[in-house]
């Protein structure tokens, strides 16, 4: 079979979508100086939903909405860098979850600073050093991240996109399993391997990293020790994969938090989130009366939990997420009532609600 015609077409199809993809740039670039010029902010998560919605419905195949999510974030990335270069700061080293989800979400052509802990994620922002970051703050399997939960109300920032990945956890070391005396990682993956160290490794000492890529290094130097991270990490620090996927539960995913200086607008239809931070005053039916706002306007509540406000003993901060825009009218007068009964009551945040 002579393949010289398809490739011949394959090549025109190339010039043709390389000649379009510049000329989209290039419009791109131009929208980029306007809002520049104006003071507005270059990377707007609405927007980018819509572009991903509108992609959506011209596809037909055979690639799927992932693919096609995928090859657009990398133009988008590189339209990004040509507007301004942003930076982006993540929990570090190179190769973490949150450096991956991080890379899911801004593509491979902005800049990236890795940063030792989460707090430093939020400083970066705050000081300039970085104009967005991209924190963990729950996982299906381990629960919240309180850190990030610590610093959404600590500092004066907003949450402005959220990202969901799917995380498989491998066994690395330079030995096999009865070789093996210690396990480093961060503690929410320790904790979602748990019952496999449990079952295979019941005598190993189980160490605390500041994240899973430091516990990859941890394994590259001493063959004692076995981590637990990415298979990217285990590509990027030389360490082989002694065993793949031994989170206990198979649907394992983390959800991640982008945070900004600026609120972002909303994406409307329903298809917002909101996420605020309270305290209530200690009386009965207070907590109660607080969630009725919402349930009064029909607000659909979709996560809540509490933490020490660590301003005095037994006091506590509640964290809520709902849906819904802050700047809706409905959500507006939720807020306002809630104001009138709560000694403190922060907006962390609006942000498109995406599961991709």
């Amino acid at each position: 079979m002579d393949l010289k015609p398809y490739r011949d077409q394959i090549d025109a199809i190339d010039r043709e979508i390389i000649q379009r993809i510049n000329a989209r740039v290039k419009l791109a670039v131009e929208i980029g100086k306007i809002k520049e010029s104006l003071g507005a902010e270059i990377y707007v998560p609405s927007r980018e939903e819509e572009v991903f919605k509108k992609l959506a419905s011209y596809n037909q195949g055979p690639l799927d909405e992932r693919a096609i999510r995928s090859i657009y974030r990398q133009i988008i990335s590189a339209a990004l860098a040509l507007e301004r270069k942003l930076v982006i700061a993540y929990l570090g080293p190179e190769a973490t979850y949150t450096h991956q989800a991080a890379l899911k979400n801004f593509g491979s052509s902005v800049g990236y600073l890795a940063c030792a802990t989460v707090p430093d994620i939020f400083i970066a922002v705050r000081r300039g050093d970085a104009d967005y970051g991209v924190a963990p703050v729950e996982n299906s399997t381990q629960g919240t991240v309180i850190s990030t939960l610590d610093m959404l109300v600590e500092e004066n920032l907003k949450i402005v996109a959220q990202i969901y990945l799917e995380i498989s956890q491998c066994l690395i070391s330079q030995s096999p399993l009865e070789k093996i005396t210690a396990v480093h990682s961060k503690d929410n993956a320790l904790g979602q391997c748990r019952q496999w160290l449990a079952r295979m490794l019941p005598n190993a000492e189980l160490v605390d990293s500041p994240s899973t890529s430091h516990a990859v290094r941890d394994a590259a130097a001493n063959p004692n020790i076995a981590a637990i991270a990415s298979a990217v990490a285990s590509e990027l620090y030389g360490v082989p994969i002694v065993r793949e996927s031994i989170q206990d539960k198979a649907d394992n995913i983390t959800r991640f938090l982008v945070i900004g200086k600026k609120p972002t607008s909303a994406l409307g239809g329903g298809r917002d989130k909101t996420s605020i931070a309270f305290t209530l005053h200690s009386e009965p039916g207070s907590l109660l009366r607080a969630l009725r706002f919402f349930s009064d306007r029909n607000i659909n509540l979709v996560k809540i939990e509490s933490r020490p406000s660590r301003q005095k003993v037994w006091d506590y901060l509640f964290y809520l997420d709902f849906m819904g825009h802050h700047d809706e009218p409905d959500v507006q007068e939720a807020l306002d009532e809630l104001r009138k009964s709560s000694p403190m009551v922060k907006w962390l945040g609006s942000y498109p609600d995406t599961g991709i």
